[in-house]
C-alpha cells in the first residue's frame, strides 16, 4: 500500500496547504486508475482519511462514515483548520454510538473535496497546474468506488457498517446497491433516493454565486492567486439556511438586533441572524475550495437511484441481504420524511431487512449533527442488534 503525502498547491493560493494536514493518505498510481461513470478516468489520485478504534483479527468491525458536502474526514478530533471540534464527536468515540473501544471507524475525505483527497484545487499530473475546472465531473458512484479502492488497500473486505447523514446517507445508499456484499449494515440518515427540483435550485444558486465572482476567473483562480470569498460565503449562508428550521432560527435569533440598540436604517448586519450568516459564510471560506464546491454539489444534483433497474427503486434494492436503518427528522425540509419513506417503501417492496425511525425535532436538517438524545438511541439501537446478529456483541 503506497501511503505518502499528496502534491498540493501553496496556502497562499487555496487558502489550505493540504500537504501539511494530519491525515492518513493512500496514493492510487497511474496503473490504478478511477473510472469514473462519466466515461472519464482519473489517472492517479489520492484518497486522506481518518482511522478510529482498532481492527479486530477477523477484520469484521469495521464502520465506514461517509460525509456530508462540507464535511470532511475529520469526524471525531480538533479539526485542523478551523480548530473546532469534529463534526460527529458526538457519536464517534469511546462508549458512544459508534464506539471506538468496539469499533474501527474509517472516515475518508470524497473524491472532489479538498481536505488531501484528489479534487480540482489538486495539480493535474498531466499539465504540473492545477486542475481547476479541467477535473472530470464526478458522482456520489464515483466518490463510492474511490472508497471501495481504500478500503481495498486497507484489506477490509467487508464492512460490519456504513453510515452517514445528507449527502454521506447518499453514499451510504450507493453502497448498499453497488456493494451488497460487502455491506452488512447500512444508517442512511436524512437523505433521499434523488435529489429534488428544490435541493437542485438551491445549488445551482450556490453554484452561481461563486462564478460571478469576479475573482473566480473561470474557475483558474489559483492560477492568478486569488479567491473567489465572497461568492463561496454567499453559497454557503444560502445552503447554510437550508440546513435549519424555522422554529430554530426563530428560537436562537428571533428579530434580535446584533450588538445594538435600534435599526441603523443601512444593510450592515442589524439582526442577529445576518451577523450569524456571515460568520458560517467567513469562516468557511477558510476551509473550503470554490470549485470543490461546484463539484461535490453537482455530483449531489446527479444522484437518482430510481434511473437504475428500469425505474423501479424497489428493483434496485431486489436480493438484498444488506440490514438497514433509515432515519429521518421531522423538521427537515432540504430531505423531509417523505424522502426516506420512498427508501423504506422500497426497501420493503424488495423484502429487504429494514427498519425506519422519523424523529421529532425541531432542529432541521443539521439535527443529525446535533444532541438529540431520540436520535442516538434509535441509532445505537439499531448497530447494537446488528452487532448482536454479527457476532461483535455478547
Amino acid at each position: 500500500m503506497a501511503v505518502e503525502h499528496a502534491h498540493a498547491t501553496p496556502r497562499a493560493q487555496t487558502g489550505v496547504d493540504t500537504s501539511r494536514l494530519p491525515t492518513d493518505r493512500v496514493v492510487f498510481g497511474p496503473d490504478r486508475p478511477l473510472r469514473l461513470d462519466s466515461g472519464a478516468e482519473l489517472p492517479g489520485f489520492t484518497v486522506a482519511y481518518r482511522t478510529y478504534g482498532t481492527l479486530n483479527a477477523t477484520k469484521s468491525n469495521a464502520i465506514l462514515v461517509c460525509h456530508a458536502l462540507t464535511g470532511d474526514q475529520y469526524v471525531a478530533e480538533t479539526h485542523p483548520v478551523t480548530g473546532k471540534r469534529g463534526w460527529w464527536d458526538l457519536v464517534v468515540g469511546p462508549g458512544l454510538v459508534l464506539d471506538t473501544d468496539k469499533y474501527f471507524v474509517i472516515c475518508p475525505n470524497v473524491i472532489g473535496g479538498c481536505m488531501g483527497t484528489t479534487g480540482p484545487m489538486e495539480i493535474n499530473p498531466a499539465t504540473g497546474e492545477p486542475y481547476g475546472l479541467s477535473f472530470p465531473v464526478i458522482t456520489i458512484g464515483d466518490m463510492v468506488r474511490a472508497q471501495a479502492m481504500l478500503l481495498d488497500e486497507l484489506g477490509i473486505e467487508t464492512l460490519f457498517a456504513v453510515v452517514g447523514g445528507s449527502m454521506g446517507g447518499m453514499q451510504v445508499l450507493e453502497w448498499a446497491v453497488s456493494y451488497p456484499e460487502r455491506v452488512f449494515a447500512a444508517v442512511p440518515i436524512a437523505t433521499a433516493p434523488h435529489h429534488s427540483a428544490q435541493n437542485i435550485a438551491f445549488n445551482e444558486v450556490g453554484r452561481q454565486a461563486i462564478m460571478a465572482d469576479p475573482d473566480w476567473r473561470g474557475g483558474a483562480y489559483q492560477r492568478h492567486g486569488v479567491r473567489p470569498r465572497g461568492g463561496l460565503a454567499v453559497a454557503r449562508m444560502a445552503a447554510h439556511i437550508t440546513y435549519l428550521s424555522e422554529a430554530a432560527l426563530q428560537r436562537k435569533f428571533g428579530r434580535r438586533l446584533q450588538d445594538r440598540e435600534a435599526i441603523t436604517y443601512g444593510f450592515e448586519a442589524d439582526f442577529q441572524v445576518e451577523s450569524y450568516l456571515r460568520h458560517q459564510g467567513i469562516t468557511f471560506v477558510e476551509r473550503f475550495d470554490a470549485n470543490s464546491y461546484l463539484y461535490i454539489t453537482r455530483a449531489i444534483d446527479y444522484f437518482d437511484l430510481s434511473t437504475r433497474n428500469g425505474g423501479v427503486l424497489a428493483e434496485v434494492f431486489r436480493g438484498t441481504k444488506v440490514r438497514f436503518c433509515v432515519i429521518s427528522f421531522s423538521s427537515d425540509w432540504l430531505y423531509p420524511t417523505s424522502e426516506s419513506r420512498l427508501i423504506v417503501q422500497a426497501l420493503n417492496g424488495a423484502a429487504a431487512n429494514v427498519s425506519f425511525a422519523e424523529i421529532q425535532s425541531d432542529k432541521g436538517h443539521d439535527a443529525f449533527l446535533l444532541d438529540e438524545p431520540a436520535f442516538l438511541k434509535v441509532f445505537g439501537g439499531f448497530l447494537t442488534g446488528a452487532g448482536w446478529h454479527r457476532g461483535l456483541e455478547g
